[in-house]
């Protein structure tokens, strides 16, 4: 009878330890599982966050360059020169915009010039603006900047004192804002003898080149 018991006993502890054993074995392999499936969905969504990294890079890249590409395909600069009765204006713009000026010493303006990437509207089609416009204005530079004044006063515009980069000694105005109606742009204004030099684009989305092509190298004698 002692014997069955110590054997029974025996038995007790050799079976907890194996249960143990057991159990530790089935929470191993749950845990391996456990920790496979995250391995998985974290390698699953670090290859979608790098796949779209890289998209967006790529993107970014070809955006880039074919902007970069566009800037330079519209060098070397073509160039208007105007008559020398009214200043020999010397417009250079990019080679990839066509240019409709008209010249008329008797006319009002007496210079009137367009330009456009490609082709030039129609410049008779109410609605249709410009990259840029050059305009020799027959009046006095007081009497052009009056209606922007009015503007400026009402918080249409702003004006602020500007020179050329190529004629420092001639001191005009550059005004930005709603120019009219249905225009939203930038213009310089100068004086030039009794007339007025009126340069201008009729749209945001030219004003890069306005500010960076158009205006460092557009001279005139005063």
């Amino acid at each position: 009878m002692k014997e069955r018991l110590d054997s029974r006993g025996e038995m007790n502890t050799l079976l907890i330890p194996l249960v143990i054993t057991v159990l530790l074995l089935f929470g191993a392999l749950g845990f391996g599982y456990w920790a496979f499936g995250s391995r998985q969905n974290y390698k699953n969504n670090t290859d979608a966050l790098v796949a779209a990294a890289v998209s967006t890079a790529n993107q970014q890249l070809t955006t880039k360059l074919n902007a970069q590409f566009a800037q330079e395909g519209k060098s070397p600069l073509n160039t208007y020169n105007g008559p020398a009765e009214f200043g020999s204006l010397r417009v250079e713009y990019p080679k990839t915009w066509s240019a409709y000026v008209a010249e008329d010493d008797q006319g009002s303006p007496p210079i009137d010039g367009y330009f456009y990437p490609g082709v030039v509207p129609n410049i008779a089609t109410p609605g249709n603006t410009f990259a840029l416009r050059v305009q020799v204005q027959s009046q006095p530079l007081s009497q052009a900047l009056q209606q922007y004044q009015d503007l400026a006063q009402s918080g249409q515009v702003t004006v602020k004192p500007y020179s050329l980069p190529s004629v420092p000694s001639v001191v005009g105005d550059y005004i930005t804002g709603q120019l009219q109606s249905q225009i939203q742009g930038e213009m310089v204004l100068l004086p030039l003898l009794n007339e007025t030099l009126a340069i201008w684009t009729e749209s945001s989305a030219f004003e890069n080149d306005f500010n960076n092509l158009i205006l460092p190298n557009f001279s005139f004698s005063p």
